[in-house]
């Protein structure tokens, strides 16, 4: 008890109240540097310690792995040992996916369903569009991207067609329906589908939606003006009963509304709960003054949904600089240059700088100038070594050759390189999978398969399963690294990947980190 309150102490009173406000809907308006993680996670064990909910019936949710992470580490600090046992710190994907989990036969999922990426939804989108005609990357893309819209907002396949304003939506309606049929005769759901399909099944059985509401007494979203609207109706619906929340949010910080965030969200809030807590936490702990006043100028040329004004103690500081260059060559050989300059006045080290930019394509020339000044520098936000698709399909020949009952690995990887196995023919093959209750590669053996595809079908698949099963005898009698080199030259899969998407960096490069 002691330590909470010292905690609490802390805190500044309007922190301090928005941890206390724990009896109804809450929202705190937080501006950038108010402290919001430090509400949050403080009010995670104060409802614990102080008053004495278990930590099992608390869920806290937001929108990054990464932010996720952190409040689970700092929370972590705070309850110790047993007290935190249950908790749930999470994404909101995370949470639907746990939820889909619970919910696997109300579903109609089997067990071990597949997870699709973004890059899988997109071969599998690409492959539905190639049987009607030929497209590119950008209507890919923009297929991919309305479908996406539809999940977001609620909308089923059966009802995009009559959301449909012109031709282009119209064949995105047609081209989600096959593919949202291919999805579940596969066993796989999407990123979209882990908000989506949990808000279904909540509306369609009471019985289920209330099972997790016993399961979750309390509530807390950081990022809200970020929700769109499955992820708004999710927390709606596990808190309506109860109304025991607290949201967390911005609007002037809503930067993601071309991906479905809808910062109304916060209006909306108010109006479903008309007893709602407005708290604001205006008090900046991270900018000086003149930061802050220029920052509210430029912020109150914008529409708003609640006002506030950020403040700080820290003083005026130093006055803002702004530089016109010419162009964007002589942009980044001032940025280059400045960096230099301040590390010789200043004694700077290379670790006290940091350059953003506004978009991926203005990188390139930063990286040119600093290269050719010799400032050494570390990119964020680039593709890791596992992200990168050649790896991600080497990993799933290596867990299919493991494990072939990884539905999965076995999904990505039939048709890479390509071998002509459509998707009609996996949507049939996933069909008679469920109903013999096998795996896809066990399926692929099976005589009565052949009462389903044809035999140029049924000797595609059969190529491809008796590679594997070669390679995994071999592996057996101990032959691994040979038997795994000599697979990737056999399927040609670097050739492969030239004809039939980007050309990946060379696999020979790859093997080492990975252990081969």
């Amino acid at each position: 008890m002691t330590e909470i309150r010292d905690r609490l102490a802390k805190l500044n009173p309007r922190q301090q109240e928005a941890v206390r406000a724990i009896d109804g809907p809450c929202l705190v308006l937080a501006g950038a540097g108010s402290g919001k993680t430090s509400v949050i996670t403080t009010k995670i064990a104060y409802l614990v310690q102080e008053c004495g909910m278990k930590a099992r019936n608390i869920a806290a949710v937001t929108f990054t792995n990464k932010a996720a992470r952190e409040m689970k580490e700092r929370v972590g600090k705070m309850l110790k040992g047993r007290e935190g046992h249950g908790l749930i710190v999470s994404t909101f994907h995370t949470l639907g996916l746990t939820i889909i989990r619970s919910e696997l036969k109300t579903l109609g999922y089997k067990p071990g369903f597949s997870l699709f990426d973004t890059d899988d939804a997109k071969v599998l989108i690409k492959e539905l569009m190639h049987k009607e005609a030929d497209t590119d990357a950008e209507q890919i893309n923009a297929v991919q991207s309305q479908i996406s819209t539809w999940k977001n907002d609620l909308i089923l396949p059966g009802a995009a067609l009559s959301y449909a304003e012109d031709e282009d939506a119209q064949y995105a309606a047609v081209i989600y329906e096959a593919y949202n049929r291919h999805l579940k005769a596969y066993n796989a759901v999407d990123f979209d589908d882990l908000i989506l399909l949990p808000v279904v099944v909540f509306r369609d059985h009471p019985e289920a939606l209330a099972r997790w509401q016993r399961r979750i007494h309390y509530m807390l979203v950081d990022e809200y003006q970020d929700t769109n609207i499955s992820q708004y109706l999710l927390v709606k619906m596990l808190m309506q009963d109860r109304q025991t929340f607290t949201v967390v949010g911005d609007d002037d910080q809503s930067i993601y509304a071309w991906r479905g965030a809808r910062p109304e969200n916060l209006v909306t809030l108010g109006e479903d709960f008309p007893r709602l807590n407005l708290i604001k936490l205006e008090q900046n702990y991270r900018s000086t003054g003149i930061i802050l006043r220029a920052a509210n100028t430029l912020i109150a040329n914008n529409p708003h949904v609640y006002e506030k004004t950020l403040w700080s103690q820290m003083g005026d500081g130093d006055p803002i600089r702004i530089i016109m260059n010419r162009n964007e060559e002589a942009e980044a050989e001032r940025v280059a240059g400045e960096i230099l300059t301040r590390r010789i006045k200043e004694s700077a080290e290379w670790r006290d700088f940091a350059v953003l930019y506004r978009g991926n394509f203005q990188a390139r020339l930063l990286e040119l100038k600093l290269q050719h000044y010799q400032i050494p520098y570390k990119l964020s936000g680039g593709t890791s070594f596992f992200g990168r698709n050649e790896i991600k399909d080497a990993m799933a020949y290596l867990r299919l050759l493991i494990n072939p009952a990884d539905d999965n690995a076995f999904l990505r990887i039939v048709n890479v390189p390509r071998r002509e196995v459509g998707p009609g023919t996996l949507e049939k093959l996933a069909n008679y999978a469920t109903g013999r209750e096998v795996s896809l590669y066990a399926a692929c053996s099976e005589i009565g398969l052949r009462e389903q595809l044809s035999e140029r079908a049924l000797d595609r698949l059969g190529r491809f399963t008796h590679t594997l099963d070669r390679v995994r005898r071999e592996m057996d009698a101990g032959q691994s690294i040979s038997a795994i080199r000599e697979l990737f030259r056999e399927v040609d899969y670097e050739a492969g990947c030239i004809r039939t998407r980007v050309r990946p960096r060379s696999l020979s490069a790859a093997w080492p980190t990975c252990g081969f």
